[in-house]
């Protein structure tokens, strides 16, 4: 696995800046012969994408892909698929006072130390940006995963302090994919408010995994949840993670907790669909926290390249909440890291 790179049996490689030419993804062990839906494809990147998304930036990119190897005749080759977006909306110019101060809150301080360079223009591979090159490798994982009947769906369950209470999953045909249609509505009107106010709020992305086998996982340090934590976590929003009842086992008994099954089933799943780190056939539920948008118009401290203390407005185009778009990024995660333990596991179809 390297810098960039993400898998082992289904390896993507992503590529690009967020105002460079544009960005994209390279998988290496897509299985040959499997007859990929691009307009599918395309439909995902529309769920992302800058400007598809009425309480997101006002950025707006269409995110068309091109796939540029890995296919013929509609049919996977078994080669490595190409697939690359174009920016064309880009403005680079907005990043112009960035040149000798670093952002709060972004990857500017710690990227410069480490590098000694960084590309100003919306942090370049720290950009959000970089999640569409992973939501295409996301959409390609989940048709494979679809043909043995795994699903993945995510919503936003929460927008600060505006929980979902309901999970009504085939109703989530609103701006932040939640399964409350009530409660999209209040966390609607709070994003605006904070938009107005200049600022950003963070929430809470919840994905539920069905038709996924007993058995995937190890029992050591290739845990299920383990794999899915790093994979959710190496998304640059995402500040935390639980699995089933998570943190509130804490306050739990073992009588409580413990998923008790009888010759009918489980009774209960306070584990999320994972025991000893393998898939106990249950559905796995996750849960991750989304921290607020770093970039928000008002004035904050900073210092520049010389340690001096400067006072700095952020300037362009930004989502008040990244839960609208980020949904189907922790989507595109969860399914590279299943279908690579599905590929190790149980081989390709051919």
């Amino acid at each position: 696995m390297g810098h960039n790179s993400f898998g082992s049996a289904f390896t993507i490689t992503t590529f690009g800046e967020s105002h460079g030419e544009g960005l994209g993804v390279i998988i290496d062990g897509v299985e040959s012969g499997f007859k990929l839906d691009t307009q599918a494809i395309q439909a995902e990147m529309a769920r992302r994408r800058p400007g598809g998304n009425p309480l997101g930036t006002e950025r707006d990119e269409k995110d068309q892909l091109v796939i540029l190897s890995g296919m013929y005749e509609g049919l996977t080759t078994g080669t490595p698929l190409a697939m690359v977006l174009y920016n064309t909306n880009q403005r680079p110019y907005d990043y112009s006072n960035l040149k000798d101060v670093f952002r709060p809150g972004h990857a500017d301080w710690s990227f410069y130390k480490k590098f000694g360079v960084r590309d100003i223009r919306g942090g370049g591979r720290s950009s959000g940006r970089e999640t569409s090159a992973r939501v295409a490798a996301g959409a390609v994982a989940k048709q494979i995963l679809a043909q043995h009947g795994i699903r993945i769906f995510a919503g936003t369950v929460q927008v600060g302090s505006v929980v979902a209470t309901k999970r009504n999953w085939d109703e989530c045909d609103n701006a932040l994919t939640c399964p409350d249609k009530e409660a999209s509505l209040a966390m609607a009107s709070l994003i605006e408010e904070v938009r107005l106010d200049q600022d950003s709020i963070g929430g809470i992305i919840e994905c539920r995994i069905t038709g996924l086998p007993p058995g995937l996982g190890e029992p050591v340090f290739g845990k299920l949840q383990a794999l899915l934590s790093h994979a959710v976590m190496s998304i640059g929003a995402i500040k935390g993670i639980q699995f089933g009842d998570g943190f509130s086992c804490a306050t739990m008994r073992g009588s409580a907790f413990n998923d008790q099954r009888t010759s009918e089933g489980f009774l209960s799943n306070h584990s999320g669909g994972i025991l000893g780190g393998i898939s106990s056939g249950q559905e796995v539920i996750l849960q991750a926290a989304v921290r607020p948008t770093a970039s928000i118009g008002k004035s904050q401290k900073t210092v520049d390249k010389e340690n001096v203390t400067k006072d700095l407005v952020i300037e362009g185009r930004h989502d008040p909440c990244i839960c609208p778009r980020a949904v189907v990024v922790v989507e595109a995660m969860v399914a590279i890291t299943l279908l690579d333990l599905w590929y190790t596991a149980y081989g390709r179809q051919r």
